[in-house]
């Protein structure tokens, strides 16, 4: 159904490259008035020309883990789309090129590193579109991105032990939010994806004995999801078709979490 986000003035941090990107041109396709953050001025202008013929989205460069950079940029939303209905928080990394893995491993800048970019850029986008939102007094809509290993581990292959706290941190954050908020009007969801093939997951989606794990794994798709998986879950989470969710963990798994997998 078209037309499911028309005149929505939505904001996705996090929205120049993979599922990011992604959800950008399906919100566009669908009527939304759309901002798009991110660190790189170059990947920022990347993605508005790729999404040139569906629509036209507004890039604002900065850091979301930097509270006066969050500042900045909610004040280029309210310049550029004369206010705010949703927020889709994506934004994150895996951590382990500075060092995440097992908890007995796990560097202390991994740690710090992927707290900031994760749990803590989470936090100040949050707090920014809350405020908005009880300033405004019209409600709103707030999607945050987990992971399913937040709660369905699986250390053999993906033993990260900040990037799992980080997800899980935003787990609990958001369903305390979202009971705290909606008596407001303002929804707080989450989507938990499964492996999905996204650029910052090239390094497994290379490894063949993990696409054989996902095979089981995830056997719905019987092996890695797409992006296109969680941007149409995140469609739907931020649409009125949803007006009477909030508190949802969706997982966007494949199966993941109700299934063993095989070694």
């Amino acid at each position: 159904m078209a037309g499911r986000l028309r005149d929505k003035r939505c904001l996705i941090v996090g929205g120049t490259t993979g599922l990011g990107l992604a959800t950008a041109r399906l919100f566009l396709e669908e009527g939304a008035k759309l901002v798009i953050s991110g660190r790189s001025v170059d990947k920022g202008a990347a993605a508005v020309d790729a999404l040139h013929d569906v629509g036209q989205a507004h890039f604002f460069a900065g850091d979301a883990a930097q509270p006066v950079q969050v500042k900045l940029l909610f004040e280029h939303v309210m310049e550029t789309l004369g206010g705010l209905d949703v927020l889709f928080h994506v934004a994150g990394i895996s951590g382990r090129r500075h060092g995440d893995g097992p908890l007995h491993e796990c560097t202390d800048e991994a740690w710090r590193t992927t707290i900031d970019a994760n749990l803590k850029s989470t936090f100040l986008t949050n707090r920014s579109a809350v405020q908005l939102y009880l300033q405004d007094g019209h409600g709103g809509v707030i999607l945050n991105t987990a992971s399913v290993l937040g709660f369905a581990p699986s250390p053999k292959f993906f033993d990260t032990i900040a990037y799992t706290a980080t997800k899980g941190g935003i787990l609990a954050m958001s369903r305390l939010a979202a009971a705290s908020y909606a008596p407001e009007g303002i929804r707080i969801n989450v989507i938990a994806p499964g492996f999905i093939d996204t650029p910052m997951a090239a390094r497994a989606v290379q490894d063949p004995i993990i696409r054989g794990y996902l095979r089981t794994k995830q056997p719905l798709g019987k092996g890695p999801g797409t992006d296109q998986d969680c941007a149409a879950a995140a469609v739907f989470l931020c649409s009125d078709e949803a007006r009477f969710l909030t508190g949802v963990v969706l997982p966007v798994d494949g199966g993941w979490c109700v299934s063993e997998g095989q070694y």
